[in-house]
């Protein structure tokens, strides 16, 4: 009796075209339910564990913020705790989880909470230095969805978790994930996984709907004379194949309107893919509910795009992380 046929896991099939027509038409797409269960609560529980884990008194108290707000009164983070973590995992506190005035004694601002309750974000390479981070991140269905995407060979980099604490989790201003990441041309995507529940009134994303016709305008860098710096791009703003009728590239949505804001709903599991080009934030968290989401992003290091050497972030001798295997 010849043995019962045993079927095989069918590869993974990337995006429908469904899915594809409305990424490409909006700047954004939400897949409900994809990570399991077991994934979401794997990655909590890593998360709270670096949380309780790091070390505090060794740690130079570096708060994130790029400094682009409405007044840019807050400098620009960029000491080496920052500039040298893309191929380590670091801690990034919330600005407003300190003192406001300096300790007398010790010349330094004092935290106001305890530690797990003040960070900001934990990056930027969880996902090659933590196991449970690697294998939801270097996954054959996230190289499928790249290959839906064109991307001819993908680089995984900046992976963080944004923590959002309970009201002070800070807001997170307009602004374009290429302008950070870029390329020549612009190819960055961001997976963004939501392990908690995110929606109106808990720092959940903002999307300009179709803000991804926009050029990339400006870049964030690191400074000649050390930091990082906003500075005007003198490269390619749109990627490739992005033209109006003329063939020329077309400017499009540059700022965005609220009639094309959505505010999202994404339930705990889900994954947001975010164009590199499409305008999106976050509100301050003033909730009593921290709002955990685990991301990272992708940039094609094949023939035709150029990483530039003035990013802030700079890649390992060994290069960024391949997405295929």
């Amino acid at each position: 009796m010849a043995p019962a046929a045993v079927d095989s896991p069918l590869p993974p099939q990337g995006l429908t075209p469904a899915q594809l027509s409305f990424f490409r038409e909006n700047g954004y797409l939400v897949i409900p339910d994809y990570l399991t269960q077991a994934e979401i609560n794997s990655l909590i529980t890593e998360t709270d564990s670096l949380l309780t884990s790091f070390p505090l008194d060794s740690h130079p108290l570096t708060a994130f913020t790029t400094g682009d707000d409405v007044n840019e009164t807050t400098k620009h983070v960029g000491d080496d705790y920052f500039l040298n973590s893309g191929d380590k995992i670091r801690f990034f506190f919330e600005p407003d989880a300190f003192s406001t005035t300096p300790d007398p004694a010790t010349g330094k601002n004092t935290l106001l909470k305890p530690k797990h309750l003040a960070i900001n974000k934990i990056g930027h390479s969880l996902h090659s230095l933590s196991e449970p981070f690697k294998k939801v991140s270097l996954s054959d269905r996230n190289a499928a969805i790249a290959r839906s995407l064109g991307f001819v060979d993908p680089r995984v980099l900046q992976s963080m978790v944004i923590c959002k604490q309970p009201g002070i989790g800070g807001a997170v201003p307009p602004h374009r994930d290429s302008e950070f990441l870029y390329t020549s041309p612009p190819s960055a995507v961001g997976w963004w996984f939501a392990l908690q529940d995110a929606g109106p009134g808990n720092a959940t994303l903002k999307m300009w709907k179709g803000s991804h016709s926009g050029r990339i305008r400006r870049r964030f860098v690191r400074a000649a004379n050390g930091g990082t710096e906003f500075i005007e791009n003198d490269g390619p703003g749109l990627p490739k194949g992005v033209q109006d009728d003329n063939g020329n590239a077309s400017a499009g949505n540059e700022d965005g309107s609220d009639s094309d804001a959505e505010v999202l709903t994404v339930k705990a599991g889900s994954l947001v893919l975010i164009h590199g080009n499409v305008l999106h934030s976050s509100e301050k968290n003033t909730s009593p509910k921290s709002r955990y989401a685990y991301t990272f992003h992708v940039i094609d290091n094949g023939d035709g795009w150029e990483y530039d050497e003035r990013n802030w972030l700079q890649p390992p001798d060994d290069g960024f992380s391949r997405l295929y295997q």
